[in-house]
């Protein structure tokens, strides 16, 4: 395993539609790997695979500190309610923004056997599965942004994730 570079915004292949993973090989399952271990090393709760560089359909989250999920060519089939809160994302470092996202998401994707299975989450990680998922599309949360992006730090009662 090894960390790899996060690309920051500005970064073309952070614009990119990602291709679908047709098969399970080892570069990826290498890949995934060290999308986990890049995600932990930076302290954030979501990585998508064009993060570090690579066209993939594939994203890793981790809200709970309990272990990676990890979603290869998922799709969001189902969103409801609505949570209004700070984001930030691990390619836009030091900034953060108000975002308004599904308070829930229901995805379909694969796992790393390639097997399909469905998730569902709430607040943090269905923000976490709508962020990450719009990396694969080459979309930014910046683009999604309510007012201006502030400095981290700049508030004091500023309560935010880097997904």
């Amino acid at each position: 395993m090894a960390i790899r570079n996060i690309r920051e915004i500005g970064d073309e292949v952070l614009t990119k539609k990602c291709k679908e993973v047709k098969e399970m090989t080892d570069r990826t399952r290498e890949l995934i790997d060290d999308m986990i271990e890049t995600m932990y090393e930076a302290n954030g709760v979501g990585l998508a695979a064009p993060q570090v560089g690579i066209l993939k359909r594939i994203v890793v989250i981790d809200t709970t500190g309990e272990g990676a999920i990890v979603m290869i060519n998922p799709r969001i089939v189902e969103t409801s309610g609505e949570q209004i809160g700070y984001e930030g994302c691990l390619s836009v470092p030091g900034k953060t923004g108000v975002v308004t996202r599904p308070n829930y998401v229901k995805a379909v994707a694969l796992d790393e056997e390639m097997q399909p299975f469905e998730i569902e989450g709430t607040e943090l990680l269905a923000r976490a599965i709508c962020h990450e998922l719009e990396h694969l599309d080459g979309h930014l949360y910046v683009e999604k942004v309510e007012g201006e992006l502030q400095d981290v730090g700049e508030e004091d009662e500023l309560e935010e994730e880097e997904v």
